[in-house]
């Protein structure tokens, strides 16, 4: 990466490419906060596609604001003419209103065609571990499925594989230490004998960044150095916060219901079919070599204070 060349990063606003976009930026008061660890890359041109443009941009003018309008291809196509690498974050963590799993299966598409008109040199997409165009969950399938679109393009790519990411403004490993602090009981789907691999935020940043220098297609998981049981993450989640809460398993049906009810506590999705079903599944755990040097259990002890100390809201973040 040389001074000036063009990045465009989906999403730089939200969470994973908020972290991108400070480490390419090259200085950590861009956003507050930290740029990755243990890379350092000169300062860049960043230009990020939003859904959510009128909203504050916390990188001021540093990082230029464009809309993420899928109805109109060739103004895509003009966004992203120019860039030596496109970092792409853009999901959805569930199916609300007009935004499902399959149309953004299509709008990725779009954007995946866009970037060959435009000339993009390098893509890079982050996925999650384990997608299968036969998965019976809609998340994961839908992550096969844009997969297989980018390695079918002829654009020169690389796709990072996170499992569930920790650190920051994360919220499902946060928002289950804020269910620990509040609630006498803390409800695990089934015997929660299945494994979760957490991977830091900054170190998928890092990698993902790492990635777009690489002449080499290339598909990697992005996992942390830790894996353990559910069982064990929020015993130690428990045990670090100081929560008294008591862990009760229920069958998973039940435990769908009971976020359900949360969920119109708090005004937000809390937990999700798909989430549950891949996580007993085994899906967010790799069988590959760790990627990424961030210890959970160490980041925990030194974040126990902060970690869950407020609720953070997916339909805040994304919808509202």
């Amino acid at each position: 990466m040389t001074q000036g060349e063009l990045n465009i990063v989906t999403g730089a606003f939200g969470y994973t490419g908020r972290y991108i976009t400070r480490l390419l930026l090259g200085r950590a008061g861009a956003a507050g906060g930290a740029p990755g660890r243990g890379a350092t890359v000169p300062s860049a041109r960043v230009r990020t596609l939003t859904g959510h443009p009128d909203r504050p941009n916390p990188f001021g003018s540093a990082v230029e604001a464009l809309p993420f309008d899928f109805a109109d291809p060739q103004a895509l196509v003009e966004h992203l003419r120019g860039a030596t690498a496109l970092y792409n974050t853009y999901w959805i963590r569930f199916n609300r209103g007009e935004a499902s799993f399959g149309r953004a299966v299509e709008n990725s598409r779009i954007l995946i065609r866009a970037a060959v008109a435009a000339g993009v040199r390098r893509f890079v997409h982050i996925s999650v571990t384990n997608p299968s165009e036969d998965s019976p969950f809609p998340y994961f399938r839908g992550k096969a499925f844009v997969e297989r679109a980018i390695k079918e393009s002829g654009l020169s790519y690389a796709i990072v594989r996170p499992t569930v990411l920790f650190g920051g403004e994360d919220i499902l490993i946060n928002n289950i230490a804020w269910l620990l602090r509040r609630l006498p009981v803390f409800g695990v789907f089934g015997k929660g004998d299945y494994r979760i691999q957490p991977v830091h935020v900054e170190d998928v940043a890092a990698l993902a960044v790492a990635m777009a220098d690489r002449a080499k297609d290339i598909v990697v998981d992005a996992v942390g150095p830790e894996a353990h049981t559910f069982n064990e993450l929020v015993m130690l989640i428990r045990r670090q916060i100081g929560s008294g809460a008591r862990i009760i398993h229920a069958p998973p049906a039940l435990a769908l219901a009971a976020g359900a009810v949360l969920g119109r506590v708090v005004r937000d999705v809390v937990i999700t079919r798909d989430e549950i079903g891949g996580l007993m599944a085994n899906l967010l755990v790799s069988d590959k070599p760790p990627t990424c040097p961030t210890r959970f259990s160490e980041w925990l002890r030194d974040h126990a204070g902060e970690l869950g100390a407020r609720y953070r809201s997916e339909l805040q973040r994304h919808y509202r």
